[in-house]
């Protein structure tokens, strides 16, 4: 995950709702009316299959299984690129990274970030009352790129390496030697540093806290509020708190989801005991799992794509098979939210941005194209089947960053590049509705 909003880094003081100490939760009198409350969880590379509601081989995921049978599960729910930063930017703006200008990861060496003529989720949300805040990678209280880069000596490159799945029968790699989680990367609250080298064994439980502190305080002031969280969980290196006897593969795996699990059960309870009927809880995922860590990678379920993986290649992080974008939701609202229902609508996170705008009775922006929908007749049980058609970007595993080369219809699904390889075989229909969206993007804002 690259440095994802210089924007807000840069401007965060102007931008006082995004970053939570320097909200004023003390307005008086009470704005909340009937606007609901917003709590938006981002997972980290987690695989659909990490999820055991999806996936019966996991076993790692008692909070959240607990949450698909208090609320909606999504079976069919994408994210909207198959890497961070552009999937990320597409959640808080509605809009894919051709029309945003985000198709590609940021680092620790990116001199830009999110164009400062794109209005966020939280921007809109503010100018209907709301305050917001953001915990995770971003800005707010985090880390401000993914916990893998940043080492000083050597600024701009993936440290520590966590090399790629040992080849043949050689020997499997020392997975505390190769894959240290000493590195020096700063915790920021809003443009200052409170830590540094973040101790990552500790940023769970320093989510939670702030997490919860914000909830209470936000309810406390009779404010509506939005809290997105951008976990670290399930990014390489894996910040697990209580290492198994043995950490060996999947097993260091499994400890680092039952510790996310953990996070986000903190969360919902505190939103249970505090602003339980008017507060809608989302989570999700902004990628498939990373296939070149190997045992330390995800699960893509039953999303293994026999024909990429028999040409050498991977299924999931990156590329624009099901691996790379399909990944865990849930939705959770007591009585709004059908209780233990699975949805086989086809959504995506760019839904997220004008369903959340719709529930807080705002508006969204002015001369702006969006790629989500509003899907509160799905998430409320009056409708099923969301999107007809959904594009896919090229996400660093073939072809141009950002281009629209993978398209699914309906049931069906067309890639245009594999492999590097042009498919000679579209029909026209889909090979139309390809240059039709290229086009518009181009010509629209």
């Amino acid at each position: 995950m690259g440095w994802l909003f210089l924007k807000v880094l840069l401007a965060g003081v102007s931008f006082s709702g995004f970053l939570y100490p320097l909200v004023d939760f003390c307005i008086s009198g009470k704005t909340r009316g009937q606007k609901p409350n917003f709590v938006i969880i981002l997972a980290d590379d987690m695989g659909w299959g990490d999820l055991g509601a999806n996936w019966a081989e996991t076993k790692d995921t008692a909070n959240l299984d607990k949450m698909a049978s208090e609320g909606m599960r999504f079976v069919d729910f994408h994210a909207a690129a198959s890497t961070c930063s552009p999937s990320r930017a597409s959640l808080l703006t509605g809009r894919l990274g051709l029309r945003n200008g985000v198709t590609r990861n940021f680092a620790v060496t990116s001199v830009g970030g999110l164009p400062l003529n794109e209005t966020t989720l939280a921007e809109v949300l503010q100018q209907a009352g709301y305050v917001t805040g953001i915990i995770g990678f971003d800005y707010y209280f985090g880390i401000p790129y993914s916990h893998d880069m940043g080492c000083t000596d050597t600024p701009g490159y993936n440290h520590p390496p966590c090399p790629a799945c040992p080849q043949g029968d050689g020997p499997s790699r020392n997975l505390q030697r190769d894959c240290s989680t000493d590195v020096a990367l700063p915790l920021y609250e809003n443009l200052n540093i409170v830590e540094q080298p973040v101790n990552l064994s500790s940023l769970a439980q320093k989510y939670a806290e702030k997490a919860t502190q914000f909830i209470q305080r936000a309810s406390t002031s009779g404010r509506p509020f939005l809290l997105y969280v951008a976990l670290a969980h399930m990014h390489v290196p894996l910040p697990v708190t209580q290492l198994p006897a043995a950490p060996r593969g999947r097993s260091l795996y499994g400890a680092g989801l039952r510790e996310m699990d953990s996070l986000v059960g903190q969360i919902k309870d505190k939103v249970d005991h505090t602003v339980k009927e008017n507060t809608f809880l989302w989570f999700t995922g902004d990628n498939g799992p990373w296939a070149q860590k190997c045992e330390l990678a995800g699960s893509v379920g039953p999303f293994t794509g026999l024909w990429q993986t028999r040409q050498g290649g991977s299924p999931a992080k990156q590329t624009t098979w099901e691996g790379g974008h399909r990944v865990p939701a849930l939705a959770y609202w007591p009585g709004r939210v059908p209780v233990n229902v699975t949805s086989t609508a086809l959504l995506s996170v760019l839904d997220i941005f004008p369903t959340v705008v719709a529930l807080a009775q705002a508006s969204l922006p002015q001369g702006r194209r969006f790629d989500g929908v509003d899907v509160s007749e799905v998430l409320f049980g009056r409708s099923q089947p969301g999107h007809r058609v959904l594009f896919h970007p090229n996400s660093g595993a073939a072809g141009e960053f950002g281009a629209l080369q993978t398209v699914r219809l309906e049931r069906y699904k067309a890639f245009y590049i594999t492999a590097g390889k042009e498919v000679p075989a579209l029909n026209s229909r889909t090979n139309g509705i390809i240059s039709g969206i290229q086009r518009k993007s181009h010509d629209s804002k």
